[in-house]
């Protein structure tokens, strides 16, 4: 089998590390694959070293002409029997391509998260005819998508977790950040971490007042928020807040990490407050990390957590639970050991990079069947 991954991702995230899983993954099947994406970008940096031929191209919008060129002639070319789309605008340019060109390849789209409208041009193109299967990243997005996919294209949607990649134990080697000591953590002081860019999605907002209700309100002291994401115009907003608050002892904005999974082992608890996700990983990350987790109900979190058996859940928004519940797992040790071995079980049972792998392989079968 041949695929063409189409991705138009300029920058590093969750989705792009999935790329590099599936893959890692889809090599053991004997899957011959390419890659079609922009030069110059951390993903054609990251999977240079795997086993994929790499058709990069300078950027160019997906709908205009020279796109449409290059990606027509890197499909005839190669006799693909699928392809891949990644992104929006892979999504975009394959089908003004197809359209024009008559390709004469299906394809397939992995849907990542749940944006906050449609327009009716994407909603065109989401429903396009040779669009054969929509990967959704969990059962909330894949309900979210109805919405967006007329009643006869229904049958196109299906679940494919996102996986974490197993590692040997030799490969987790010991961090090259150690937080406590780069921050001048107390030894008898928790530390609360969260993962996540400094977007409207991700709601650090609602981070930072959970602190809030940890610290002046419940006056716990021996506690430490670090947040590891890269900075944007929000950025400072945050800061403000931290400061309006009377914060600053107790919490540290680090900026972007690479492997900022590595970072996980060190902290206590992993509080994810988004307001919108499609997964996150980050929360697999801390399954298999033995990490408790306290999150808000958004992406797969409804499904990878069972409130107060493997996890805490509150509704978005609601930092007074998120702080309740941060609380009571400081609290108590055993409940946050029961978390982990429950959550780290299933984790190996369902969110492996080896699980995304043959899921996937087994929707590419269908398709090109």
């Amino acid at each position: 089998m041949k695929v063409l991954h189409v991705s138009g991702a300029r920058s590093w995230g969750g989705n792009e590390q999935q790329l590099l899983y599936l893959v890692e993954e889809l090599n053991s099947f004997g899957v011959e694959q390419s890659l079609f994406c922009y030069e110059n970008t951390p993903l054609t940096e990251k999977i240079k070293e795997k086993n994929i031929t790499i058709n990069a191209i300078p950027y160019i919008k997906a709908r205009k002409k020279a796109y449409r060129r290059l990606l027509k002639n890197v499909v005839t070319e190669n006799q693909f029997d699928l392809l891949h789309l990644h992104t929006s605008d892979a999504v975009t340019g394959y089908m003004i391509t197809d359209l024009l060109y008559t390709l004469n390849v299906k394809a397939v789209f992995s849907k990542k998260g749940i944006g906050s409208s449609v327009s009716f041009l994407s909603k065109l193109k989401y429903n396009y005819k040779n669009i054969h299967k929509v990967l959704c990243v969990s059962k909330i997005v894949s309900d979210y998508f109805k919405g967006v996919l007329y009643a006869k294209n229904h049958a196109k949607l299906c679940v494919v977790y996102d996986g974490v990649k197993v590692k040997d134990l030799s490969e987790e080697a010991i961090p090259f950040h150690n937080i406590r000591k780069e921050l001048n953590i107390a030894e008898d002081c928790k530390i609360i971490g969260n993962i996540a860019n400094h977007t409207k999605a991700k709601d650090l907002k609602t981070l930072v007042k959970t602190l809030d209700i940890i610290v002046n309100k419940e006056n716990r002291r021996d506690i430490h928020f670090v947040q590891i994401g890269e900075f944007s115009k929000r950025t400072q907003e945050l800061k403000d807040m931290v400061i309006e608050y009377g914060l600053k002892d107790y919490i540290s904005f680090i900026g972007f990490k690479n492997e900022a999974s590595l970072i996980l082992p060190q902290f206590d608890i992993y509080l994810m407050t988004s307001e919108r996700e499609g997964g996150p990983t980050t929360v697999l990350e801390a399954f298999y990390k033995k990490v408790p987790v306290v999150s808000t109900k958004v992406g797969i979190v409804n499904e990878a957590i069972e409130d107060a058996v493997n996890g805490f859940i509150a509704p978005v928004g609601n930092y007074e639970m998120l702080g309740e519940k941060v609380i009571r797992l400081l609290q108590d040790d055993t409940l946050r050991n029961s978390f982990t071995d429950i959550s780290f079980k299933k984790f190996m049972n369902s969110y492996t990079a080896k699980h995304l792998g043959v899921t996937t392989y087994n929707v590419y079968k269908e398709v090109v069947a």
